[in-house]
C-alpha cells in the first residue's frame, strides 16, 4: 500500500494550472530557451491532464477539504513566520506534533497506565471465577466446551465492566492513531501539491518558492533527495523508535512479536518511498519521526508523567534514561553472544 501511495504521488493532478515567473520553470521548447530545472515528474504533473485519472480517489483526496486545510496551514505558518520553506515545514511539524499528538500520546499513557493497574484485580477475578465455572460445571455436568465459552462471556462481562468503572477502556489509547495517521497522510499530500505546483501563495507559484527553499544539501525542495540522506535518516529513526517500543514490552506474545517485526519492516520500506517523493515531503517526514521519537523519549520523564497526571505503575522506573541505555547494551551483548 505505501509502495502504491508513493507511485500515485507521482500522478498528475487534472485541469490544474500553474502559474510561472520564469519561462524556463514551465517547460519552454528547445527553440533557445533554457531547459527546465525541475525534475521531469513534476513538470508533467501540472502540464500533462491523464482522463483516467480524473476521477480517481487520490484526486478527490488531493482536492478534499482536510488537504486544503493542511495547505493553509503550512501557507499561514510560512507567510507568519518569515522563514524559509525548510524552516516553515519544520516549524509546522513542531507545532503540530506538540499542540495535538503529545497531548494524545499523554492521554493514551494516561490510559495504558489503567489499565496497567488493573491487572491484578483482573488475575483475581479471573482465578475466582475459573473455580466457580469448575464447581458449577461438576454440579450441572457442563462439558469442557461450554464450561469454557462460559468463563470466557462472564471473564469479558466482569473486565469491560473494570474499564467502565475506572474510564480506560483500551480502545481509548487508539486515539493518537486515528488523528496522527489522517495528520500525517494530509501533511504529506499538501506538500506533494505544493511540489507539483499545485497551489500558489500571493500570486507566486509556491512551486517556484520550494524550488529554493531548501538548505544543506536538499536546496531544491521539490527534487529527489539524489543523496539518500533524508529516507536513511527517516528510516533509522522510525527504527529506533520501533526498538524502544519493543524494549518496554517484556515477555511479549507471539502476536507482539510479528506486530514488531511488521513495523520493523514497514521502517525500511519507508526509507526507498522516500526516496521517491519530493525532498519536502522527505523532510516532513524526517521532522515527524524525529518529533516522535522525542515525545517518546519526554513520556518516560517520571517529572513529565507526574506533570501529565499519568498513574504510576510497577513498570515505571525512576532512571528510565539509564535503563534503556542499558537494555540497548544488553541486547546489543545477547546478539553477540549468539553470533560467536
Amino acid at each position: 500500500m505505501l509502495c502504491r501511495l508513493s507511485v500515485r504521488w507521482l500522478r498528475p493532478r487534472p485541469a490544474l494550472q500553474v502559474r510561472v515567473l520564469d519561462p524556463s520553470l514551465a517547460g519552454a521548447p528547445a527553440g533557445g530557451a533554457k531547459s527546465s530545472a525541475l525534475p521531469v515528474w513534476a513538470v508533467a504533473s501540472v502540464s500533462a491532464v491523464g482522463p483516467s485519472g480524473a476521477g480517481s480517489w487520490y484526486e478527490a483526496l488531493a482536492t478534499s477539504a482536510p488537504v486544503q486545510s493542511a495547505e493553509d496551514v503550512l501557507l499561514f505558518a510560512h507567510t507568519a513566520s518569515g522563514l524559509p520553506w525548510w524552516g516553515s515545514i519544520l516549524l509546522t511539524t513542531v507545532a503540530l506534533r506538540g499542540a495535538v499528538t503529545l497531548p494524545l500520546a499523554a492521554y493514551q499513557h494516561y490510559i495504558l497506565a489503567k489499565v496497567e493497574n488493573l491487572q491484578p484485580e483482573i488475575k483475581n477475578i479471573a482465578r475466582h471465577l475459573n473455580q466457580e465455572v469448575a464447581v458449577r460445571a461438576h454440579q450441572l455436568g457442563w462439558s469442557k466446551r461450554v464450561a469454557r465459552l462460559t468463563y470466557l462471556k462472564t471473564m469479558r462481562r466482569l473486565v469491560s465492566e473494570l474499564y467502565v468503572r475506572d474510564n480506560c477502556h483500551p480502545f481509548k489509547a487508539t486515539v493518537l492513531v486515528w488523528i496522527q495517521l489522517p495528520m500525517w497522510i494530509f501533511m504529506s499530500i499538501a506538500l506533494r501539491n505544493f511540489s507539483t505546483g499545485a497551489a500558489h501563495s500571493e500570486g507566486f507559484s509556491v512551486q517556484e518558492q520550494l524550488t529554493t527553499g531548501g538548505v544543506l544539501w536538499f536546496h531544491d525542495l521539490t527534487a529527489l533527495d539524489a543523496t539518500w540522506i533524508l529516507p536513511v535518516s527517516v528510516g533509522v529513526i522510525n527504527l529506533l523508535i520501533v526498538e524502544i517500543f519493543a524494549l518496554q514490552k517484556l515477555g511479549k506474545s507471539r502476536f507482539q512479536t510479528y506486530i514488531t517485526h511488521f513495523v520493523r519492516a514497514v521502517s525500511v520500506l519507508m526509507i526507498p518511498i522516500a526516496a521517491t517523493v519530493p525532498s519536502s515531503i522527505a523532510l516532513y517526514w524526517l521532522c515527524s519521526s524525529f518529533m516522535g521519537l522525542s515525545q517518546n523519549l519526554l513520556l518516560r520523564s517520571p517529572r513529565f508523567r507526574q506533570l501529565c497526571r499519568i498513574p504510576l505503575t510497577k513498570l515505571d522506573s525512576d532512571t528510565p534514561y539509564r535503563d534503556l541505555l542499558a537494555a540497548f547494551h544488553s541486547k546489543i551483548i545477547s546478539r553477540k553472544s549468539r553470533t560467536f
